[in-house]
Order: structure tokens, then C-alpha cells, then sequence
């Protein structure tokens, strides 16, 4: 029987301590149990504010692990850590309600407790509140005490359990925070693996896609067939499929190339941006008006943020006006921040947030052809970089694209 309890105990203590963990409380003796700074300062503050309620010079917040106690926050003593069996704090946490004592030495739970008998202190007055989180963990105690004997009275004891509950609140503040961390790592671990996927099936897919390409066009310039034969026909049309899907390939593989190997450096807004206006064959300069500014980016990865906002604004073009695209800039000691205006059809305010996610696409009547992916990946080259994009609208009618790029030093 004795060893079966043994086991339970051990298995309830490593339980334990995995809890800790959950909180960002790392039960190893060696190791800083609360990481977080803000939090560890304002449990500090609490505590000096219980002792100067309740009259006592020394206060602490005990978290108590399988092994050991650890006193953090502490006010009027270095925070230290002691084995759990020493701990008085050990005995009582796990009653579920506080502890009030005026002399510890003629308390039998107490009284041969190192820290009572004068072999690590001499505690006399001792009150404790337990940690009680909304799972019904415990982690520890809040916890008062002094050298000499005291009493407490009801409306003291009254403001330590409201003090302790708010200890508890920003415990749970600190399991809310690695939870987050958790989450955003994991997801972002996801993401790669995602991005990576696509951009290995999007390069093997675009090999024999290219290949089929190729025989239709040679399958076209053969004299034998008739342009107006069904041949033709559904040559053409092979043709203009296998084009579409070629170009959401090559999406895909640009939008899983984001955030790897970026390179910022200081690069010319005016000079992308005519590579990019060369690029896709925009003849009028009447079209494009950009302004130079120098900004600290990646030039590749700017590159294809505006080739795929200029594109946009082609595709998306207003049928009542002649396009107009305005690229301009402001920049200060915090980094820079681009602006792309069109005069186009515009984003409903209500649409903005979902044309940034991967694949969405609205479908209005009139709209040019699209994957869906070109201002997700803008969006993602703007968070490589550590900035942002936002949508508005062009005073007019149209899109306004703000991208923010942080300074380099």
C-alpha cells in the first residue's frame, strides 16, 4: 500500500509541476520561475501593499512545486527558495482557506518548522491566503508574516484575500500569455510547413505544365491544322486554361517565397518601380505618377509588391474613367510607409480585412482574372519586414494601399 501511495504522490507531483509550467512558472530550483518581468514587478507591489495593510514588515507570493517553494514578489526579504518540506506555506495551501497565526511557535502545525525554530527564521505572526485559479489549480500562497506576534483584524485579513485574488489574476494573465506564445508558434510553425508544400507542389506542377504549353503552341503553328477547324478551337482553349493555371502557379510559389532570405537594404521607390511598370508592358506614362523616396527594404520582395498592386489596379480598373495609379511615400527616423492610389472600382470598407487572406477573391461582375493570393502576399512582404498594410480609399473613388517598411538602423 505504501508504495502504491508513493507512486500516486509522485505522479500528482510531476502533474504538478507540468500545471506550473502552464503558467510560465518553471518549477526547477535553478532556474528564474517567473520569466516575466512586468508581471514579477507588479506581484511585488502587491505584496508590499498586503504588508503595509496588515502591519507586517515581511511578505511573499509562495508557489509551491513538487519539490520545492519558491518566494517570488517577495517585500522586506530576498526572494529565496527552500525545499517544500521546509515550507510553511507546504502545509496549509491546499486546505482552501486562509491561515491566520499569532505565534507560529504554539501552533503544533508550525512550531518545529525550521523557519519557526530559529534554523532559517524565527516567525511568529503568520497569515496566508491560498492562490485559488479559475481551473481550481493552486499554485502557492500569498503570504504575511513577522518576528513578532500579532493579530490581525477582520477587515486586514478581509483586503489579504482581495489582494491574493488579484495575484491570481495576474497569474492567470502570465497563462493567458504562454498560451498565445504557444499558439502563435505553432501556427507560424504550420505556416512554414504550408508555404513550403505549396511552393514544392507549385514548382513540380509548373515543369509539366510548361511542357503541355509548349506542345500546344507548336500543335498551333502547324500548317495542317485550320484556325477555324474544332482543332483550333480546343486548342485555343487548352491554351488559355493552361495559361490561367500556370499563372496561379506561379502565385502560389511567390506567395510561399515571402519572409525567406529577406535582404533589406536602401533601394529607390522611382527605380522599382519602372522595372515593374517595364515589366508589365505599361506604355503610357500618363498611367503611372511616382515619387522617389529612399526606403530600407528588400528590393526583390518590394519588386513584387508592385507588380502585384499595379496589377491589381489594371485588373480592377473603373470602366467610367481612364486608369490613374499615384505612388508616393513619407518617411522619418521610425522607417517609411508607400502609398499606391488607383482610381479604380474601390473595396467596400467591410471587404478590406478579407481580400488580405489567402485566395479570397471578390467576383465582381467586370473583374479582370486573379488567384486570389496578390494582396495576401503583399500583405506578407509587408509583415517580412516587420510593417503593415492597410486599405482605404482614393479621394474620388478608388484604392489607396498604405505599406509601412520600419527604419534599418
Amino acid at each position: 500500500m505504501t508504495e502504491i501511495q508513493g507512486q500516486l504522490s509522485f505522479t500528482k507531483d510531476a502533474g504538478r509541476d507540468l500545471e506550473l509550467q502552464e503558467y510560465g512558472l518553471n518549477p526547477a530550483v535553478d532556474s528564474t520561475l517567473l520569466p516575466n518581468a512586468a508581471v514579477l514587478s507588479a506581484l511585488q507591489n502587491l505584496v508590499r501593499l498586503a504588508t503595509e495593510l496588515c502591519g507586517a514588515p515581511f511578505g511573499v507570493v509562495n508557489i509551491i512545486s513538487a519539490e520545492y517553494q519558491h518566494q517570488i514578489g517577495a517585500w522586506g526579504v530576498d526572494p529565496g527558495v527552500c525545499s517544500r518540506e521546509d515550507s510553511m506555506c507546504a502545509k496549509v495551501f491546499l486546505s482552501g482557506e486562509r491561515t491566520v497565526v499569532a505565534d507560529a511557535s504554539q501552533d503544533p502545525r508550525f512550531a518545529d518548522n525550521p523557519f519557526v525554530t530559529g534554523e532559517i527564521g524565527n516567525v511568529r505572526f503568520y497569515a496566508s491566503v491560498p492562490l485559488h485559479t479559475e481551473s481550481g489549480f493552486v499554485p502557492g500562497t500569498l503570504c504575511v508574516f513577522s518576528d513578532k506576534t500579532k493579530e490581525l483584524r477582520p477587515e486586514q485579513v478581509g483586503m489579504l484575500e482581495v489582494l491574493a485574488k488579484q495575484v491570481v489574476e495576474l497569474l492567470e494573465l502570465q497563462h493567458r500569455t504562454v498560451q498565445l506564445d504557444r499558439t502563435y508558434s505553432e501556427l507560424r510553425e504550420s505556416n512554414a510547413k504550408l508555404a513550403g508544400f505549396a511552393g514544392r507542389v507549385s514548382h513540380d506542377l509548373r515543369i509539366p505544365l510548361t511542357t503541355i504549353l509548349g506542345y500546344v503552341e507548336l500543335v498551333e503553328d502547324d500548317p495542317d491544322v485550320e484556325p477555324e477547324s474544332t482543332a483550333a478551337r480546343y486548342l485555343d482553349r487548352i491554351g488559355a486554361s493552361g495559361r490561367r493555371m500556370l499563372g496561379m502557379l506561379e502565385d502560389v510559389l511567390s506567395y510561399s517565397r515571402v519572409g525567406g532570405g529577406i535582404r533589406p537594404a536602401e533601394v529607390s521607390l522611382r527605380e522599382v518601380t519602372d522595372e515593374v511598370v517595364r515589366d508589365l508592358g505599361i506604355e503610357s506614362q500618363s498611367i503611372v505618377d511616382v515619387e522617389d523616396l529612399r526606403l530600407h527594404a528588400d528590393r526583390g520582395q518590394l519588386r513584387t509588391l508592385l507588380q502585384n498592386l499595379l496589377s491589381n489596379a489594371m485588373n480592377y480598373r473603373s470602366p467610367d474613367r481612364g486608369l490613374r495609379i499615384r505612388i508616393s511615400g513619407v518617411s522619418n527616423y521610425h522607417g517609411a510607409t508607400i502609398f499606391v492610389a488607383d482610381n479604380g472600382k474601390g473595396i467596400n470598407p467591410q471587404d478590406r480585412a478579407k481580400v488580405l487572406e489567402p485566395l479570397v477573391r471578390l467576383r465582381r461582375q467586370g473583374d479582370g482574372p486573379g488567384s486570389g493570393l496578390g494582396l495576401a502576399t503583399c500583405s506578407s512582404i509587408a509583415k517580412a519586414h516587420g510593417g503593415e498594410l492597410t486599405l482605404g480609399e482614393t479621394p474620388g473613388g478608388g484604392t489607396t494601399v498604405a505599406v509601412s517598411f520600419p527604419s534599418g538602423s
